[in-house]
Parts: C-alpha cells; structure tokens; sequence
C-alpha cells in the first residue's frame, strides 16, 4: 500500500507516520507513506497557495491551480496501479473502520489531500477528487490529522502491519448541516465558473443561496444528519419546498451550450415560443398574445445572425434575439433615464422552454447574452418586458440588470404597449466588481 499525502507540513506528518507501528512498517516495506509540500507547486515568487472567497466571508481558499499542479506531480509515476484521490473534508462521509476496510481492500495507492484555511476551491473537488471523506461532525484547522487517521487505519490493515479495531464518532455540527460550496480566483478555471450569485454584492441573495446549498448538499451528502434536521425558520421551510419542486425538474447533467440558432431550429424555437405564450397568459399579461412572434419574425433573426440557442447536450432548451441597433422606442424613455449614450446591445424574445424552467438554464442564457454583448465591444445590454411578466422581472433583476424606467413597444397593435426597461453596465472578466 502507497499513500501519498499532499500537505502545507509535510515534516509535521512526515515525522508521525513514520515512527512506532508505521514507522517499521515502511522500513521493511510493507507500506510506504510520501508527504508532499503543495506550495513547491505555486506559480508566483509568493509562493502564494490561498486567497480570499468570492462572495465575502472571514479567512482565505486554497487555490486550485497548486493543489492541481501538485496532484499530477504525485500521479505522474502511478503506472496502472489502483488510485483513489481523497479530500479530508468535514462534508465527507464519517470514516468507520469498514471505510478502512473498502481502500485498503480495493486500492494499490491513495492520495489525501490535506485543505486548510477555509477549505478549498469547490472547482478542484469536482475536477479531481474521487471522495471526500471526514473523521465525524467537527471541524479541524486543517486536513494533516484526518490524513494521519485514515493512513493510519488503512496501513493497519495491509499484511504485515498489525491491525485495530478503531470506530471514530463525533459532536454534530453547529447546526447540523454542512458547508455551502467555496470558491476563489480566478472566476473561470479550466471551463469551471464561479456562480455568478456570489460575483454580485448582493449579500441577501447570497446568503439565501448559500443556506440552500447547504441543505441540498446536507440531503445529497450526509443523509442520516438531513433527516434528523428540524427547519430553524420561515426561509429553511420555504427552501425546503423549493427543494421539494426541484426535484420534478429536469437536472442540468449535460454541458449547457451556446450558439447562433440555424434554419433547422426554427420549429423548436416555435414550440418554445408557443409554451411561452400560454404562460404569459396564466400571468394574465397580453404579450406575444397575438401572432408575434411569428415563424416569419424568427427566420428573420436567424438569417441576420441575431437569434441564439442555447442547448442542454444536444437538446434546444432556450433562446434568445440579440440586436446591435438602437431601438427607436428606447429613446422616449418615461419615469426614469438610461445611465448614459454609451452604444448597447438589446435583448429580445428571450423565452426559456417549459421543460426547463426552474433547473437555472434562463441564468446560463442571460449569461451567455451579456459574453455575446461584450464579444460585440459594447458593455451596455439593454431589454424590456411586460409589467405582468414577474418571472422575467425577477430573472433580470437576479442577473444584476436595474429598472431604468417605462417605455412603450409597438410590437402587437390592440396589445398593452406599456414595457418596463432595464439595463445592465458589463464588465469584462477579471474586472474589479
């Protein structure tokens, strides 16, 4: 058995895996234990392996870029031996002697990776970690003693060594959930973002989000602690039902793409276009009530290259129109001002399949909307939308779009011409917020 440890005190667990039981263990060969130093893996004179989280809070992340460029180090001389990359995590299943039992049985070699500070960039758990395993409820300043535990335990297994029944338990945590998701720079690493809830300010939605979090991962990780769980508010209770709803919708499980829509879209674009009709008429708002838009409207967005889809894998899940003219009625604005004459992309019939609604795709399509504005060299995306559409309203306003005033679209004559405007000032990537 191998185990190599990845660690910020190398010779602090150097120096206790290598005396008593396990100290003669690797001295005749029957385990070996590795400690390696992840700051020799930085890329900056700092040799800097922590910053602080996106989103605000005490303390600092461990980046990812360290931890990767140390773990392929380790794995370079892995050969095909069985491998197993662990994150000592307090959001991982409690280790038991069974768990023991599992690597040493199942695998040549393990990693375990020690965090520190506030814990880790999530993006470096999903990328590369296989499991993340915790010693019980409570929190370590660091990951060297759960790494000295498991390695301990599982060494104590392999033939030669002497082995010990050892249970681990422990205090729940101060609230019985766990931890919501951490992330620090930089804001894409290796196509992974950071949520753009965390990149806003607004630290109500971001708690919101993160309280939500909490509980899903609580459900989905640690389902013994979420079942005894009792909701301590009015707000747990409500995320608790928002959960629930979850559940029926689509989960995102394929790459949420974006590209120019094309002729052979068209009648998916349609049947997006005739769902959203019925549900602007539930909100009782008469918008695209009426012929428009219509096949005519869209085939002449995708010819002029302004039309984008937005698909889940291979499937059209969304779309929306995105102009680089001025729009005539912007200009007589009432009951408030655009923030100035820079030029501006306009965001048009945007409309989100039924099927997807709720699973965060209208998040990823504003997204995408606002990298294609900024693709074009304008920092200005502008839209409107019916007073009665309160979905669309709360989307924009999620997405950091402000209310700039009213404006009146002659889209669908007979129809309410009253539209409410919002706008959104871009900023490029890696631009102070």
């Amino acid at each position: 058995m191998r185990i190599d440890i990845m660690t910020l005190f190398p010779d602090t667990v150097h120096a206790v895996l290598h005396e008593s039981i396990l100290g003669r263990a690797a001295k005749k060969g029957a385990v070996e234990i590795n400690c390696i130093q992840i700051r020799d893996y930085t890329e900056n004179r700092q040799r800097q392996v922590d910053d602080y989280p996106y989103g605000g809070g005490r303390g600092c992340v461990m980046m990812a870029q360290p931890l990767k460029s140390c773990l392929e180090h380790v794995l370079a001389d892995g050969g095909d031996t069985r491998t197993r990359v662990i994150y000592l995590s307090p959001q991982g299943r409690t280790f038991t002697q069974e768990t023991a039992r599992r690597l040493q049985r199942d695998y040549d070699r393990l990693v375990l990776v020690c965090g520190h500070y506030e814990g880790i960039d999530e993006r470096f758990i999903e990328a590369c970690v296989d499991e993340e395993i915790s010693l019980g409820d409570f929190v370590l300043t660091g990951g060297e003693i759960a790494a000295m535990a498991v390695a301990d335990a599982v060494c104590r297994l392999v033939p030669g060594v002497l082995a010990d029944e050892e249970c681990f338990t422990g205090e729940s945590h101060w609230d019985g959930l766990l931890e919501y998701p951490q992330y620090t720079r930089p804001e894409n690493w290796e196509g992974r973002e950071v949520p753009e809830i965390l990149l806003q300010g607004d630290h109500a939605r971001i708690e919101k989000w993160r309280r939500k979090k909490q509980l899903e991962r609580t459900r989905d990780k640690r389902p013994d602690m979420f079942e005894a769980f009792l909701p301590q508010t009015e707000q747990d209770k409500l995320l608790l039902r928002e959960m629930e709803r979850d559940k029926e919708r689509v989960p995102l499980t394929k790459p949420v793409t974006c590209r120019k829509a094309v002729p052979e879209d068209l009648e998916a674009l349609m049947r997006i276009v005739q769902e959203a009709r019925e549900s602007l008429k539930k909100l009782g708002a008469d918008q695209w009530q009426g012929p428009y838009p219509s096949e005519a409207d869209l085939e002449r967005d995708i010819a002029r290259e302004e039309c984008y889809a937005v698909l889940h894998g291979e499937e059209l899940a969304s779309f929306f129109v995105l102009s680089e003219e001025e729009e005539a009625c912007y200009a007589d604005i009432r009951d408030g001002k655009w923030s100035d004459g820079e030029p501006y992309c306009t965001l048009h019939r945007a409309a989100v399949s039924a099927k997807y609604r709720g699973t965060g795709i209208a998040e990823k399509m504003m997204r995408f909307a606002e990298e294609q504005t900024l693709l074009s060299g304008r920092r200005r995306l502008r839209t409107d939308t019916h007073r009665k559409n309160k979905p669309m309203q709360r989307l924009l306003r999620n997405s950091g779009f402000l209310f700039r005033g009213n404006v009146f679209v002659k889209s669908e004559p007979g129809h309410d011409e009253a539209r409410q405007a919002y706008e959104k000032r871009l900023k490029k990537q890696g631009e102070k917020r």
